[in-house]
């Protein structure tokens, strides 16, 4: 942790989670069922019918560096036209918040019966994917590994919360405007059951491109009668006439779009261009001193 700020925020969220799945401790929770996502954080970043999505420029609320920034204002929503981008789902360090609904199943030793995995099947409008919580004790593999789309995950129990560490995810994002994670990014996960609610509180680490971790919780409700179908996708050619090999992009400094965001919402620009100084509230000192300042 990099502040002693960092330290109680990071404290705060796992005290609720731990008091909200109090118990003995060797307790374990059940987390198996179909869930349904709840969008009742940042409904506007995750929703494109209801919110539009995050805004270019709109970096508020993430404690990034100048190359997660850099990166983010190089970014074109066109990319996702390419071929090989058509059918990429949320990857582990946003895996949670993209929205889609999910089956959480059980996969036991057949012999024993003693639980192997949580086996997490998501479906969503970009795509489905599925991912496994090793629970068995195994190792997460060496650093030279294959890196993929969830990374590889092993869960442990802290009373009848579950505490999941996630290596080996791919390069990705944060959020679904160009900020991005790298190929370092690191995922702790503690999820925990309260009756018919399901919460996640994850916190992404990631050397590369962010200043302090990044705290995010997203919730599902139990959905008895839910039936989830594998999402078909066709890859297609979506705008014609590019040259062979390009890549949609901004050079640096050539973005026009990185101001309307802070124009709209009558915000300092430097507001929104987040910071780990820009997730405290005491940054609203500091907007209104930059006000002042126009």
């Amino acid at each position: 942790m990099t502040s002693a700020r960092l330290v109680r925020k990071v404290g705060f969220l796992v005290l609720v989670a731990a008091t909200l799945s109090s118990g003995r401790a060797s307790a374990q929770t059940d987390f198996s069922g179909e869930w349904a996502g709840t969008l009742h954080e940042d409904l506007p970043h995750r929703n494109d019918a209801l919110g539009g999505g995050p805004e270019i420029g709109d970096y508020t609320g993430l404690p990034i560096n100048q190359a997660a920034r850099l990166k983010a204002d190089s970014w074109d929503a066109s990319i996702n036209s390419l071929p090989e981008r058509q059918t990429i789902t949320a990857p582990a360090a946003y895996w949670a918040r993209g929205g889609g609904n999910m089956r959480i199943s059980k996969v036991v030793d057949e012999a024993t019966q003693r639980l192997n995995a949580f086996m997490i099947y998501r479906a969503g409008a970009g795509g489905s994917t599925t991912r496994m919580l090793w629970m068995d004790g195994r190792a997460h593999p060496p650093e030279y590994a294959a890196h993929t789309w969830q990374g590889f995950s092993t869960g442990t129990w802290e009373g009848r919360m579950l505490t999941v560490q996630t290596t080996h995810i791919k390069a990705g994002w944060i959020q679904r405007n160009g900020v991005p994670a790298s190929d370092r990014a690191t995922l702790t996960e503690h999820i925990v059951r309260h009756g018919d609610c399901l919460t996640i509180i994850s916190v992404v680490q990631d050397p590369v491109y962010l200043e302090e971790p990044l705290m995010r919780s997203t919730s599902w409700v139990l959905a008895m009668n839910q039936q989830l179908n594998a999402v078909q996708n066709q890859i297609v050619d979506e705008i014609a006439g590019r040259p062979d090999g390009y890549v949609p992009h901004h050079l640096p400094g050539t973005n026009d779009q990185l101001k309307v965001f802070a124009d709209r919402f009558d915000l300092p620009f430097a507001a929104t261009r987040g910071g780990k100084e820009t997730t405290y509230p005491e940054y609203q000192l500091t907007i209104k001193e930059l006000r002042a300042r126009r």
